[in-house]
This record gives C-alpha cells, sequence and structure tokens, in this order.
C-alpha cells in the first residue's frame, strides 16, 4: 500500500480523519471488492485556485478557493459550495468523499464532489459577493459541467449564487446551460422542492426509524442544532406530525421550552434576528443544549458536533444527523454503546441531492414536474434506500452508518472495478 496523501494531516477527529476510519470500519464487508477500498481513501482530484477581486473600496483582496472531485466512478460529481472562514482543503476533501458515499447510497448516478471558499460573505456585500463568485466560477470552470461536476448550494450558498455560477459558466462556454449547477431560483431551471428536500430527507429518515424503534412521533421531544432550511424545515415537519421541539440552537445561542416552542413564529423570528431573542422560549446556555431531556437530536450545523464529551451527556434515543459529519468517530461509539440510534449523515440529509438529481433530469429534458410529485418520489427513493441500508445493518449486526457505507461502497467500488483502470 503507498504512502497516505501527503498534502494533509488529519486527526482522528478531523474530518478527513473521521471520514477515513469509517471507510476502515467497512472494508471487513466488502469481500473480493476489499482490493479496491484505497480507492475510496484518495481524492480523485483536488483544485486550489486563487480568487482576486477587487473590493468597493478599491483594494485588491485574494481569497483561496478549493473544488475536490473525490470519486466518478459512478457519473459526474456532485456537491454544494460553501463560503467560509473557516474552510480548508481538508474539509473539502471530506465532504467530497461523503457526497460519494451519499450518491451511491441513495443510488443516484453521481460521484461525489465539494467546493469553497475561506471567506465570510458576512462582510462582503452584494457587489463585492457577485465578483467573488463570478471569479470562483471561472477558476473551476476548467473541471466543471453538466456531464462533468454539477456544484450547489451548501453553507452561506443560495440560489443567487448558483445563478451567478450558472451564467458566468454559460458566458464561457457560449451557450446558457442550466444543468451546471443545481438549487438555482425557479424560473432558471430550478426545481420545485429543492429548498426544504434536505430538511424533509430528514423528516422521512427519522419518521421511519421512529416507527422502528416504537417511538410515537407524537409524543416525542425533538431538539435541533442549526436552524437554517435543514434544521428549520426538519423542525417544522416534526411539529406538523405532532411531536414537540423544546430546544432548538443556532449561531446566536440556544433556547428552550419545555412545553415546546412555536414553530411557524419561531422560523419568522430566527430569519431575521437570530433564535436567541425568541420571546417564546427561555435562553440558556450553548453546553446545557447537549443535557436536554430530548427523544430526538438533530445535529444540523457543522461537523464534528458531537463530541465524546456530548455523546455521554445526550438523553436522546435518537440522532438524525442533518449536517455533514456531525459525530466524530470516538462519539460515535459512545453512543452506539448507550444504544443511542443514529441515522447517519449520507442516508439522513441525502434528501437535498436527490432532488438536485431530479433537477438535473429536468433541466436536460425541459420538462418540469410539480411539488407533489417531487416529494412522492423524493420520500419513496428515502424510504426503499434506508429499509435496504436497515436490512444490511441487521444482516451483519453492525451500526447503520457501518451499514451504509457497505452497500455505497460496494456500488462505488463495483463500479470501478467493471469500468477498469486506463491506461
Amino acid at each position: 500500500m503507498s504512502a497516505p496523501l501527503s498534502y494533509v494531516h488529519p486527526t482522528s477527529d478531523s474530518p478527513w480523519g473521521t471520514y477515513l476510519s469509517q471507510v476502515d470500519r467497512v472494508v471487513p464487508y466488502l469481500g473480493p471488492l476489499a482490493r479496491w477500498s484505497e480507492t475510496l481513501k484518495r481524492p480523485k482530484r483536488a483544485l486550489i485556485v486563487d480568487v482576486p477581486v477587487e473590493l468597493d473600496d478599491g483594494t485588491i483582496a485574494h481569497y483561496e478557493g478549493y473544488r475536490v472531485q473525490h470519486n466518478m466512478s459512478r457519473g459526474p460529481g456532485k456537491g454544494g459550495v460553501r463560503f467560509h472562514p473557516d474552510v480548508t482543503l481538508e474539509e473539502v476533501m471530506a465532504l467530497s468523499a461523503w457526497m460519494t458515499v451519499k450518491t451511491a447510497a441513495v443510488n443516484l448516478p453521481f460521484g461525489g464532489a465539494k467546493g469553497g471558499i475561506r471567506v465570510d460573505p458576512k462582510k462582503l456585500s452584494q457587489n463585492e459577493l457577485e465578483k467573488i463568485t463570478r471569479r470562483y466560477t471561472s477558476e473551476i470552470g476548467l473541471i466543471i459541467g453538466p456531464q462533468q461536476d454539477i456544484p450547489a448550494p451548501d453553507v452561506n450558498t443560495n440560489g443567487q449564487i448558483m445563478a451567478w455560477m450558472m451564467d458566468t459558466y454559460s458566458m464561457n462556454v457560449g451557450a446558457t446551460s442550466t444543468g451546471v449547477v443545481t438549487g438555482k431560483p425557479l424560473h432558471l431551471g430550478g426545481s420545485l422542492g429543492r429548498v426544504k428536500a434536505t430538511g424533509r430527507g430528514v423528516f422521512v429518515t427519522g419518521r421511519e426509524a421512529a416507527r422502528r424503534i416504537g417511538l410515537d412521533l407524537r409524543s416525542a421531544r425533538v431538539a435541533v442544532q442549526g436552524f437554517g432550511n435543514v434544521g428549520s424545515v426538519a423542525a417544522e415537519l416534526f411539529a406538523e406530525a405532532g411531536a414537540s421541539v423544546v430546544a432548538v440552537q443556532d449561531h446566536t445561542g440556544t433556547i428552550y421550552n419545555e412545553a415546546g416552542l412555536d414553530m411557524a413564529a419561531l422560523v419568522l423570528h430566527a430569519q431575521r434576528e437570530g433564535v436567541a431573542s425568541f420571546p417564546g422560549g427561555e435562553r440558556i446556555g450553548n453546553d446545557a443544549f447537549w443535557e436536554v431531556k430530548t427523544d430526538i437530536l438533530i445535529p444540523a450545523a457543522l461537523e464534528g458536533q458531537i463530541t465524546a464529551e456530548r455523546a455521554q451527556k445526550t438523553m436522546a434515543r435518537l440522532v438524525l444527523e442533518g449536517a455533514n459529519g456531525p459525530t466524530t468517530t470516538d462519539a460515535d461509539d459512545i453512543l452506539a454503546e448507550r444504544g443511542v440510534l443514529v441515522v447517519p449523515d449520507v442516508i439522513c440529509n441525502a434528501g437535498g441531492v436527490t432532488v438536485s438529481y431530479f433537477e438535473w433530469v429536468q433541466d436536460f429534458s425541459s420538462f418540469f414536474w410539480d411539488e407533489d410529485q417531487i416529494n412522492q418520489r423524493l420520500d419513496k427513493i428515502m424510504v426503499n434506500a434506508l429499509n435496504h441500508i436497515w436490512d444490511t445493518a441487521d444482516h451483519h449486526k453492525i451500526t447503520l452508518r457501518t451499514a451504509t457505507f457497505a452497500v455505497a461502497c460496494e456500488r462505488i467500488l463495483a463500479a470501478r472495478q467493471e469500468r477498469g483502470l486506463y491506461p
């Protein structure tokens, strides 16, 4: 076996280190395909780009951008673009790898990719944000395309940014190319249901998992970390199903209401000011969030949030990973030992990429579906995928995370083996 990647030095609880440990755990279940497992530990391509822009005050600023294509054996790369001051190459590598597993877990004809710029978009004007988006798109234009790699929104990016990316790419190739990104505005080839798709997927998998372990949603207590598109949508859907959302945490702080928070009012308030100043709940310390008496915990913020210490504290019976990589490897083991069921990110939050696939298909055909059709197809794919993974977990007596990796990695490596090596 060759030496590990020289351009990253992962620790056991770093995003890439966590991913590598997840791969190691699945190798024993891959049979003859295990000989290809090193493929999963090496991104196919990692591009680092300089993103120079002229700011509104006339100064020239330089930002570092990334696009990583982890594996494309099953189809073009697929994965979001995030704008965040803490973005690193290692993080983007891990996120791209989880996208490879995620698309295979729900059996979509995609590989995994991810992108990002190390920048705080809150410090940029709209004009500066457009400039940095367009320059980044031009720099990574060498490797993206409707049949090569299809970006999408992620942390701090949205439909407007996807519109700028699509327009920039289209201008550079000399033709309108709606399929180069997903998560676009509806009038530019976007899909109905896309904005709420990830949160809906969290709810659908959570509903099925709760049914299997005998947890009645009508009496369930829910705690949500992260209240953006994923966390807020999942929280609303659980509330509609009869559950009480008792605690919510975002970047502004944590609120708690033992009787349940008013989701409709909280969503509106959070969009304006964040959750901390919401009058319908008591403000508590951020650390106290992890000790709230709850049945369902939904980490829907950033990676690495459920540490070993927090895993010991949580009172939840069910963890639904709305974020990518929110649980460290040590914490995963502790939750399993304590009998806490974890529905892993690579299946739990796959609703977003599933509807992105629907958008991509609709763009190619220029024929668009209504929202009921999209939700029905999304629900069917998510439920079927979870059932297959659950059966695999029962058969091998392994966790849902390892089972998800087993199902996905078998598909990825079977494609790699059948395609062979070129040249």
